[in-house]
């Protein structure tokens, strides 16, 4: 077993960077990742002073960051009593942060692909018959796949964490 040995200050570097970086691989900007780990790590809700200089960001990037997080349903806006500055919070369970991160990517980036791949399904036959064969099977492929990807994505938008270990475990089997 491994027995962590870095003081506070460290690890929470480490994991702001490396939450950072796992947003980064997944497609979605780094700082915006690092905001949100900030914010999952804070006991406290914070303003985007706070954030700017906890991260050293601007302030444009920390608004405009802090907003997709809030439209992406992961972070919400707090108010103080008798304070004029906005705070903001993380949600915590990450399990709910994965479902809505998961509803998210689908509406941005599935939906609008299986809309397009639908809308080539009625590809009509111009005399290259070899090659629009080819590509409406390869169109009926990526609609199967991804119908299949999305019915996923909505059942893993509706469970709960013990259903989904349940049935993750099960595929590994």
């Amino acid at each position: 077993m491994y027995v962590c040995t870095m003081d506070y200050e460290e690890a929470k570097r480490t994991f702001i960077q490396t939450w950072g970086s796992l947003g980064s691989q997944w497609g979605t900007n780094r700082t915006m990742a690092q905001i949100h780990a900030l914010l999952l790590l804070s006991p406290e809700a914070l303003s985007t002073e706070d954030i700017m200089k906890e991260l050293n960001i601007s302030r444009g990037n920390a608004n405009m960051n802090v907003r997709t997080l809030i439209d992406w349903g992961i972070v919400r806006k707090e108010l103080k009593p008798g304070e004029r500055m906005e705070y903001f919070v993380a949600i915590k369970d990450i399990w709910e942060v994965a479902r809505r991160v998961s509803r998210e990517r689908r509406r941005r980036e599935l939906e609008p692909m299986m809309q397009a791949v639908s809308e080539l399904k009625a590809l009509k036959d111009d005399g290259r018959k070899k090659e629009v064969q080819e590509l409406k099977k390869i169109v009926a492929d990526v609609s199967e796949f991804s119908g299949n990807i999305d019915s996923m994505l909505v059942k893993f938008e509706k469970s709960d964490n013990n259903w989904f270990t349940r049935t993750f475990m099960k595929l590994l089997q």
